[in-house]
Parts: structure tokens; C-alpha cells; sequence
């Protein structure tokens, strides 16, 4: 098992299935071990609702055994909190984090501002995490430069965000097709 891989992809590549099977995997390796997902996503409307139940039930059904918590802004402090030797962390996903982080929910107040001081605390915490960790995340840099200046902020932070967490973590993997490209290996 790897200290610390990042898997990222774009929709349904199978990003969020190899991190399942890592899970698995690890909790099958000893019965010393437990795993923990750290949830960012947000309902804002009833289909992201649906489609976060559905996840729910689907990872209850492929890893029995990895409990579920939901985190959709702080990840430095999950990370401290729930990170050992023996539990492997699953953070899904970097993605919906930045967007909790960058464009609230109607109605919640802007904290785009503190974007910069979370990310460098997370990043730390990653670092300085005693467990294993896979992290989640969506490659969208690959297309078109979008229109709108809000866009094209998110896919530059985005873009950031993965290049600082692959710097940290011992692994990163594309997902392409539900086929892993390994990044970088040790």
C-alpha cells in the first residue's frame, strides 16, 4: 500500500472505484486495520442529493467496512484528527472541496479569501499525515479554456491544487476509461 496516492481523472473515469478497491484491500490485508472516507460533496439540488445517496449506497455495498464522514471544508482538520497508522484514509473528492471553497451555496457567504491559508494547511496536514491516504480528484484542465473569468479561476486553482497535493503523496495515477496511467511511483 502505498503511503499516499492521488488518483485523478475526469467523470466517471473510475477514480472513485480504484480508491474503493484500495480501501478494500487494505482493511482485507489485517483485521488491525480500519478505513475512513472523508466526504466533501454537498447536496445544493435534489439530483447531487440523489447522486450522493446513491454513492453512499453503492461504497456501503463495495467496502462494508469503511465508515463515512462528511468534511466539506475542513480537510486539514480531518486529516489530523482521523489520520493513523492504521486507518486508511479515502478523501473524496479535491474537486467538490475547491468548490465548496470557491463558489458557496446560495446563501452561504463567500470564503474564497481564505481559499489560500486552507490549502497551505491541508497540504501540511497531508504531509505530516502518520496513515495512509488516497485522495480523489478531477483532471478538467484538459479541454478548452472556458469562458468566464469565475471559471477559469476555479480550473487554474484546480490545476494548482493537484500539482501541490502530487508533490506531496509517494503516488498519483490517471484514470482513463476505468484503466489507472501510473504518474509517479517510488
Amino acid at each position: 500500500m502505498a503511503r499516499s496516492e492521488l488518483i485523478l481523472g475526469g467523470q466517471k473515469s473510475g477514480k472513485s472505484r480504484r480508491a474503493e478497491a484500495l480501501a478494500q484491500a487494505w482493511l482485507l490485508e489485517s483485521p488491525a486495520h480500519s478505513a475512513c472516507l472523508l466526504a466533501t460533496g454537498l447536496a445544493w439540488d435534489e439530483e447531487m442529493r440523489a447522486r450522493i445517496e446513491r454513492h453512499q449506497h453503492d461504497r456501503a455495498e463495495r467496502v462494508p467496512g469503511m465508515r463515512t464522514l462528511e468534511v466539506p471544508l475542513d480537510l486539514a482538520g480531518a486529516v489530523r484528527a482521523h489520520s493513523q497508522p492504521g486507518c486508511l484514509l479515502v478523501i473524496d473528492c479535491l474537486t467538490m472541496w475547491l468548490t465548496n471553497w470557491m463558489m458557496p451555496m446560495p446563501g452561504q457567504p463567500p470564503r474564497s479569501q481564505d481559499w489560500a491559508a486552507q490549502r497551505a494547511g491541508f497540504l501540511a496536514a497531508l504531509a505530516e499525515a502518520p496513515g495512509p491516504v488516497v485522495l480523489v480528484g478531477n483532471e478538467i484542465g484538459l479541454g478548452v479554456i472556458p469562458l468566464g473569468r469565475e471559471v477559469r479561476a476555479f480550473v487554474d486553482a484546480l490545476g494548482m491544487l493537484n500539482q501541490q497535493v502530487a508533490a506531496v503523496c509517494s503516488h498519483a495515477t490517471l484514470m482513463c476509461a476505468g484503466l489507472p496511467l501510473v504518474l509517479k511511483s517510488p
